[in-house]
């Protein structure tokens, strides 16, 4: 073997196809298959030593529960940081509840890791759709690893949709009030707390309005309809007219839930609110009468004061003209203006 090397090595300029066929006179081809086969088995040797303690216990549980789990594709998860436990355990779960696991069309292992990657709740996620199959809801994996991601409880929604939820309106944890304040055409103040009845549309939860939408607008729907009550006595007598005419105008479109039922929980008078303002409208009047007056009784306060002071300065005119008589005799005297007859 030494001395084929040599003379390769000596011989390093020559054609490559000369030296080839020295080399193989006393090294047969065979023996490069054996090495190559050696090498190949001496690599895999390796490669279990080193991945089959780590995924090998995965790999058998995969492989007993059908859930169509490649050993390399543990490795290749190892290597794109993903947890491949929870890989397993949802592929498992998937298979055990006779979900479509296809590579191509089902919920395959690269699928699953693509949403692991994205940061999405694989386990949550997988959860929601055995729920939903369970349920006969239609709920496929892209529309639920969607929900996830947008930052939505899949399985909560999917629990929702199953168990109608139960929404207080208003809602004391929101705003803080327990009931709403409505007025009738009489003017007589109900104040009336509901509860709304609502279940999940999974079509729409994905940019579909969250609970508040739903409480403002039946919030909204309860008041325009006491609103057009001629009296609050029609309210009391017949309370169902207020959840027919909410119900009548589609407020769950666009929401992310769909409103089962309307109940009005509890309904009180309140203040006869139509008297008071007209009171006070009363009292505005009567202030405003009063003020009028009032500078009506100053303007002829005025006038009068006006008048005296015209009168008083007559009067000081008349003083000076009397107190010019006398002068003016004694200078028509003096000028022989006037002539006066002696005395007898």
């Amino acid at each position: 073997m030494s001395g084929h090397l040599a003379l390769l090595l000596g011989q390093a300029e020559q054609p490559l196809g000369p030296i080839l066929e020295r080399l193989s006179d006393g090294f047969p081809w065979w023996m490069f298959v054996v090495y190559a086969v050696l090498a190949i088995a001496l690599l895999i040797g390796l490669v279990l030593l080193v991945f089959v303690p780590i995924y090998g216990k995965l790999w058998f549980q995969a492989f007993m529960s059908d859930a169509d789990v490649s050993f390399m594709s543990l490795v290749g998860m190892g290597f794109r940081q993903v947890n491949p436990r929870i890989i397993v355990q949802a592929k498992i779960m998937a298979a055990q509840a006779a979900l479509d696991i296809n590579r191509r069309t089902g919920i395959s292992t690269a699928r699953l890791e693509a949403h692991y990657l994205a940061g999405g709740n694989v386990m949550n996620v997988i959860h929601a759709i055995i729920a939903a199959h369970r349920a006969d809801i239609d709920l496929d994996f892209d529309r639920a690893a969607a929900i996830d991601l947008a930052g939505r409880d899949v399985m909560d929604a999917v629990r929702t949709s199953v168990h109608p939820k139960v929404i207080d309106c208003p809602d004391p944890r929101r705003s803080g009030k327990t009931t709403l304040s409505a007025i009738a055409k009489n003017g007589v103040e109900l104040k009336i707390r509901a509860r709304v009845t609502v279940r999940t549309n999974l079509e729409q939860l994905i940019g579909g309005a969250t609970e508040e939408t739903v409480i403002a607008r039946v919030g909204e729907g309860i008041i325009t309809a006491i609103g057009s009550s001629d009296t609050h006595l029609q309210v009391l007598e017949n309370p169902d007219r207020i959840t027919r005419a909410v119900l009548a105008r589609g407020l769950d479109a666009h929401t992310a839930f769909a409103i089962v039922s309307i109940d009005i929980a509890d309904i009180d008078v309140g203040k006869n609110i139509g008297a008071r303002l007209q009171a006070d409208q009363a009292e505005a009047d009567t202030r405003v009468a009063r003020a009028k007056a009032e500078r009506r009784r100053a303007e002829a306060v005025a006038v009068e004061q006006v008048m005296k002071a015209k009168v008083a300065e007559n009067r000081a005119g008349l003083v000076m003209a009397e107190a010019d008589v006398p002068r003016a005799m004694a200078e028509a005297i003096r000028k022989g203006n006037i002539y006066t007859m002696p005395p007898e």
